[in-house]
């Protein structure tokens, strides 16, 4: 679908525009969306399928805003064919849809931020780590003194903070293929630095194969020009191509030392991430950019924080002082969360794992003994990562699911033995309860969808954290 240009160049325009917004959603982004166009003196007409009362919570959010109309529980034709622009979604596809083939303009909030704001971007996407990424980048920038800003996919709409930026605050974005997807032929996203972390299967359910969704991917160093920076893995064969296909400087990443005359940053075996050919620097050997001690436990994370410290690198930080405002980064909700200790056991939440080979590298990312607590809804993808690592965990409890249907065999033909499926969280969590050691580390990684039985995968997290205080007092 081709794309009109907005009915708007500025924040002044904004003024008097019939807009409507597509999903309210409970994540943020349609709430943000319909707030900012409020505020902005637009006629709002908010539409979602879901009913008022499953809504609820954003609703109240809109309460006292002016302008604003609701239309929940459906959507209506005149609401897309009559507006100056739509606003959509990133979880909506274009093709196909009666609503918004009959609308004259269709943006996002991520594409109305990046028309409207100065600020310079990193952005980062792939399949694993990218909101670890994110926050480790956008940490580093605040402890550096910089005045900065994170949004995008990890549920902060950049629409929040528009107004408080210029072209000295840098603004991190995290960017999913959908959003990215919705930004294909705009010319909008031009970041100085642009990371893609590991690529690996993932929404196939949507997608139907790897090439278009990494095609989605790519759009994140589309529109980069040679003064800017594509961050890619060294380690896989995706990042092969995309160092081939941008037109920015290619740098690497790796999990091992790069061969000589290879720029970019790697792991010593000791743990230090070095980088070589740093921006401005006179002497042409490695700088460390990453210290032997973090706050964040596991190889995977350390792998994030590399990218995310060569990242302020090629953004101009202080190589020296780069891996001291990384090593106070203590990782984020929802991504292996240290959150509750009882009886010598220490508890995660990994929600945010909704991939198999997550779920893989958190069972690596320990020392002890894991008591993993996995399963739940599929979404395309293969378990097969997950299995091969899961004899790594003391012991297993499943949550029930499309996805556990699919990863038990795999488990009983590598003779792993494991407890359920477990039809909900409490249940789940009372197993644990029984099968839990001194000195395990107990953790919530379930390497799928959080569809059926939460609202999302925080959702998951927050009622898995709850159920965990409610048992373990």
């Amino acid at each position: 679908m081709s794309f009109n240009a907005p009915p708007f160049a500025s924040y002044a325009d904004l003024a008097g525009l019939r807009v409507t917004v597509m999903g309210l959603g409970l994540n943020g982004g349609g709430l943000a969306s319909a707030r900012f166009f409020a505020l902005a003196g637009a006629e709002v007409t908010v539409t979602d399928r879901k009913t008022e009362a499953e809504l609820a919570p954003s609703v109240a959010a809109l309460a006292g805003l002016p302008g604003i109309r609701l239309v929940l529980g459906r959507h209506e034709l005149d609401d897309f064919a009559k507006a100056d622009c739509v606003i959509k979604n990133p979880g909506v596809k274009l093709e196909g849809n009666e609503f918004l083939e009959a609308a004259r303009s269709i943006e996002t909030d991520v594409s109305v931020f990046l028309r409207l704001s100065r600020a310079p971007i990193l952005a980062v996407t792939g399949s694993k780590g990218k909101s670890s990424t994110v926050s480790a980048l956008h940490h580093g920038l605040l402890a550096l003194g910089y005045r900065a800003f994170l949004g995008g996919n990890i549920t902060v709409s950049p629409l929040t903070f528009l107004d408080q930026t210029d072209d000295t605050t840098p603004v991190t974005l995290e960017l999913s293929s959908w959003q990215l997807a919705d930004l294909r032929g705009r010319a909008l996203l031009k970041p100085r630095v642009a990371v893609l972390t590991p690529i690996m299967p993932d929404h196939q359910n949507w997608y139907g194969g790897m090439e278009p969704y990494v095609a989605d991917k790519k759009l994140i160093y589309a529109d980069q020009g040679p003064g800017s920076y594509t961050l890619c893995n060294r380690d896989d064969e995706w990042g092969q191509v995309f160092a081939k296909e941008t037109r920015a400087r290619a740098r690497w990443y790796s999990a091992r030392p790069l061969p000589p005359g290879t720029e970019g940053a790697w792991l010593e075996p000791d743990g230090r991430g070095m980088m070589n050919a740093v921006p401005g620097a006179e002497a042409r050997e490695a700088a460390e950019i990453l210290p032997r001690e973090l706050a964040v436990p596991g190889a995977h994370m350390r792998q994030n924080l590399l990218n995310a410290a060569q990242a302020l690198a090629l953004f101009g930080a202080r190589t020296d002082a780069i891996g001291p405002a990384l090593a106070s980064f203590r990782g984020i909700e929802h991504r292996l969360e240290f959150f509750h200790e009882w009886g010598g056991a220490r508890f995660y939440n990994d929600s945010a794992a909704t991939i198999p080979e997550a779920v893989a590298a958190a069972i690596s990312s320990f020392d002890s003994p894991v008591l993993l607590l996995s399963g739940g809804t599929d979404k395309g993808l293969d378990f097969a990562p997950l299995a091969e690592r899961a004899g790594r965990a003391r012991r297993i409890l499943l949550l029930a699911g499309t996805g556990t249907d699919k990863l038990i065999p795999l488990l009983r033909a590598r003779g792993i033995e494991f407890g359920g499926p477990y039809p909900d969280l409490p249940s789940l969590v009372r197993a644990a309860k029984d099968a839990v050691r001194p000195g395990d580390a107990v953790v919530f990684s379930p390497g799928a969808t959080s569809f059926g039985l939460f609202k999302n995968e925080f959702d998951r997290g927050n009622q898995f954290r709850d159920a965990v205080r409610d048992a373990f007092r």
